[in-house]
């Protein structure tokens, strides 16, 4: 299999340089383990000169054996591409091996898989210490702990041409798996190798777990919000009523206790608050990060997933849904005497323009309809809009996202249901959206997901301002200020019958745009108010030229891109009093023509703390994987490289 090189700077220079993965080299690395496995080599009859059995599974054994790691070679294939992403072109190869120390798949350089063949390191091939004396796969699965193993460390003198990295897999209850290893000619040896594999076999083990439990609750939570979605997020899984099923290493260490200790939890006793509040949070159009708090008292952000069967789904559902609606949050005011609607005014004209209409309609019981790209604030001008309605902000504020409910729900969901009305449903009935909004506003964010089945009882519901619940013959009057959300364009969905024109004419009552980000004359201003935010009233300025790329960007992701670039730019300049074009993005410079700033353009520091501290936890969570952290800080590769290369 013939591979070919795409990424500027080759693996080498993605291995080349990072305190970050050397220190957890370093950290895994035990003196005594060769020693070790060669006084084992030694008791197995081995000796260093004989010639290593390299006969491999027959095709009916390796057969079986794929079989038996079926589970560990689907989550892993994905990682191991990944991984070998940064090694490709290093004369090496990336290898997964079952909990017997058999070569199950492999992946790497078509010149190297050659020399491998020829100690039989490919699939079907037998790598315990029994037989092939001290080398990575086979020490590690001994040891169970991350193993390199160099050149003359090799028990068997035939595999000494070999450098090799590996790193045990475990499952959710600390069972051994497999292997996932590194091996490359002894020349091409890299001190950071062994972190790579190890924090891909991490990543791994967390889709393992994911996939362990197929009707269960998974927290992901850490104490920096950023963090969550990372590899060194916390992963725990729950039952449907709370109790604690299993976690990933980042979550045991989080929580403080070892698994043992935590089998007798609940997600109530862990984070101080039942189950049904995550339902009660997840009611939410965008609900967002979830604020919970440790036994210890420390604060996390987590967000939650509901893979529950139906039946399960409805019962949690079920045990908030009549309950009152969460108030609204009051948020600040522009000015005394101001308005929700006027905190968004923020000197933009077509922004203007929008609330001067919105102020013309507000209480006059016509529906209002909200388009723009995502990212353009869609959520918060429905909030402005109903805290300044008739109802007010002490109304029900009611949202729901009609692209984040399976389609079988949804129906229940929005219109309520009556005793039996079917399968698992709750003995008394619910209440829906519908019926929650009275008296105040439903929300109803992606509309142009709606099932079209829904849209025709959605619009009777309109029209005759009265709700029957499913399974009932009860009719339910109703009040409500409609409120609606979309980036789909609905006419043209109209037009190919992809969506109701009757229903879109009826919701249709004023329909507002919000002008995206690079349409905005306020960018400058709302930076600004974006840098105090989240650096504070201390937060240092953009600069002039700085200045004057933001406002020539195009930004694609609107305001929630902004808000990931002044983020970073805060850290990269941590310490400095403003905010320069060093401090910004390569791919900001070159998409606006310009040259990269030089590094000696800054202050004569090597590399602020802060700044470096967000490289190496993006490194670290992605695995080392240069071009994934370079996204996930919104800077490019080149960036992250130059850093390394000063730091180094």
């Amino acid at each position: 299999m013939q591979y070919r090189e795409n990424r500027p700077g080759g693996a080498g220079a993605a291995l080349s340089h990072g305190p970050v993965v050397q220190a957890a080299a370093d950290g895994a690395l035990d003196l005594h383990v060769i020693e070790r496995s060669h006084q084992r080599s030694s008791s197995y009859g081995l000796t260093r000169a004989q010639r290593p059995d390299l006969s491999t599974l027959s095709r009916a054994d390796l057969a079986l054996a794929l079989q038996s790691s079926q589970a560990l070679s689907s989550h892993a294939k994905p990682v191991m591409e990944t991984l070998y992403d940064q090694i490709r072109n290093t004369h090496s190869m990336v290898i997964l091996s079952d909990a017997e120390g058999t070569i199950v798949h492999t992946l790497g350089d078509s010149d190297f898989l050659a020399k491998a063949d020829r100690v039989a390191l490919g699939a079907g091939g037998r790598w315990s210490e029994q037989l092939r004396g001290t080398n990575a796969i086979g020490t590690a699965l001994f040891e169970q702990k991350p193993t390199i193993v160099h050149a003359q460390e090799h028990y068997l003198d035939a595999n000494r041409f070999l450098t090799c990295s590996a790193a045990p897999i475990f499952d959710h209850r600390g069972q051994v798996l497999g292997v996932l290893d590194v091996s490359g000619e002894c020349g091409g040896f890299h001190k950071h190798t062994l972190a790579l594999v190890r924090m891909s076999a991490q990543m791994i083990e967390n889709q393992l777990l994911a996939g362990s439990f197929p009707d269960c609750i998974t927290l992901h939570f850490h104490s920096r919000p950023e963090f969550v979605g990372t590899l060194v997020e916390g992963i725990a899984t729950f039952a449907p009523g709370g109790r604690f099923l299993a976690a990933n290493r980042s979550a045991l260490f989080q929580l403080g206790l070892p698994l043992a200790a935590l089998q007798s939890h609940t997600f109530g006793s862990l984070f101080g608050a039942p189950v049904s509040a995550l339902f009660e949070h997840y009611r939410k159009a965008a609900p967002g990060l979830m604020a919970l708090h440790l036994h210890s008292g420390i604060q996390i952000h987590a967000r939650a997933e509901m893979r529950l069967r139906e039946q399960h789904f409805q019962n949690a559902r079920d045990a908030v849904a009549a309950a009152p609606p969460t108030p609204l949050p009051a948020t600040p005011r522009a000015a005394p005497g101001g308005d929700a609607l006027q905190a968004l005014d923020t000197g933009d004209d077509a922004m203007r323009a929008v609330i001067a209409k919105l102020r013309k309609v507000i209480g006059r019981d016509i529906p209002i309809l909200i388009t723009g790209e995502t990212g353009t604030g869609k959520e918060w001008l429905a909030q402005a809009i109903h805290r300044d309605g008739a109802h007010g902000a002490g109304a029900p504020f009611v949202a729901l996202n009609c692209s984040a409910i399976p389609e079988n729900l949804i129906e229940a969901e929005l219109f309520g249901y009556e005793d039996g009305a079917f399968t698992g449903a709750r003995r008394k009935g619910a209440q829906g959206k519908i019926a929650q909004a009275q008296g105040g506003t439903l929300f109803l964010d992606e509309i142009g997901d709606m099932p079209l089945a829904l849209q025709g009882r959605l619009l009777r519901v309109l029209q005759e301002r009265a709700v029957t619940p499913l399974g009932s013959g009860r009719v339910i009057p109703v009040d409500f200020s409609l409120v609606c959300a979309t980036n789909q364009p609905l006419r043209e969905m109209a037009a190919r019958h992809a969506f109701r024109e009757d229903l879109y004419y009826r919701i249709n009552g004023l329909q507002v745009k919000l002008p995206a980000l690079r349409e905005r004359s306020d960018l400058a201003r709302l930076a600004a108010l974006m840098l105090a935010r989240e650096g504070g009233p201390g937060a240092p300025p953009f600069d002039l030229p700085a200045s004057q790329l933001l406002l020539a960007h195009p930004w694609p992701g609107n305001l929630r891109q902004l808000a990931n670039l002044v983020r970073t730019a805060l850290a990269m300049a941590a310490g400095e009093d403003s905010i320069g074009l060093r401090h910004l993005p390569d791919d900001f410079l070159e998409e606006a023509g310009a040259p990269p700033a030089p590094l000696d353009a800054a202050p004569a520091v090597s590399l602020q703390d802060s700044e470096w501290s967000a490289i190496e936890h993006a490194l670290r969570a992605h695995g080392g994987n240069v071009s994934a952290a370079a996204r996930a800080l919104g800077v490019s590769r080149n960036t992250i490289y130059r850093r390394l290369r000063l730091r180094a």
